[in-house]
């Protein structure tokens, strides 16, 4: 464009018509054309962040991965690099929650949203969310550590029941070694609140903790790692097997502990944070 109106106009006219200074103008009429070979090679890094990540991560989150990487890429130079790119985050939106204050009759709300602990396998939170298959539901049933946000227990199935979350409490409890003392915080679902969940929090030793109804911000934490499963990973397109959302969501864990960054651990990855104070 710059070309074509350096033909019809003089360059004094031209100057003061996009109201720049011939310094400027001449700097860019001598570099007109000529790539920058170092800034083409960080924009193939940020491309390729944003494709390893499915056009999930922003510019805070590509800058953190480029600082991994031994480049000194701020927040704002990584806007602009993806913006040269064509690329932009699927971040969505805050969802606006209702406000409710009913506790529950099986525990009270003893995390009450004190969401930074000291060290790990101090409190874990679990929730279960629905994925679509093609014909039918898959339920997928987490648990994470609070410490850094680390998935430590997983479970899928066909039916939303108390063997599900049992199954993903088992692999949490098995995975970190049995510990003792730690907290369990979720919501009211049935599958929580069941006698056969409560008998197997008694067993390991875990104190039960529960959301007050309908206050999805007292379980935030599962409710972020939910929607970041959905907003950054899920394709598009959905899943048409159980098969298919099952190795997916595995594929998923492994980049959300061991890849994703997380800006509550100082955009470091949780299995990072957590390998700090071991």
């Amino acid at each position: 464009m710059i070309s074509e109106l350096r033909e019809q106009f003089p360059q004094k006219a031209l100057l003061n018509t996009l109201e720049v200074k011939r310094s400027s103008y001449v700097y860019f009429c001598q570099h007109e054309g000529q790539s920058d070979p170092e800034r083409e090679r960080l924009k193939a890094k940020v491309i390729a962040i944003h494709k390893v990540s499915r056009a999930a991560p922003g510019s805070r989150t590509i800058s953190a991965k480029l600082k991994e990487e031994g480049e000194a890429v701020g927040r704002y130079k990584a806007a602009r690099l993806m913006a040269e790119a064509g690329l932009e985050s699927r971040q969505p939106k805050a969802p606006p929650y209702k406000r409710a204050e009913k506790p529950s009759m099986v525990a009270d709300n003893h995390l009450n949203r004190e969401f930074t602990v000291d060290h790990p396998n101090q409190v874990w939170c679990g929730d279960v969310t629905y994925i679509w298959c093609g014909t039918h539901w898959l339920y997928l049933a987490l648990v994470i550590d609070l410490y850094a946000r680390r998935i430590i227990g997983w479970a899928c199935s066909t039916n939303p029941d108390t063997e599900l979350t049992l199954k993903a409490l088992r692999c949490a409890y098995e995975l970190r070694g049995r510990p003792a003392g730690v907290m369990f915080h979720s919501d009211q679902g049935c599958h929580y609140t069941s006698l056969a969940f409560q008998q197997q929090l008694w067993r390991y030793q875990v104190k039960q903790s529960m959301s007050r109804r309908g206050n999805c911000w007292d379980n935030a934490p599962m409710e972020r790692c939910f929607r970041s499963f959905k907003s950054e990973w899920m394709p598009k397109a959905r899943y048409t097997s159980f098969a298919e959302a099952e190795k997916d969501v595995m594929q998923y864990i492994k980049h959300y502990n061991t890849y994703r960054v997380h800006s509550y651990n100082q955009y470091k990855t949780p299995v990072a944070a957590e390998e700090k104070v071991a």
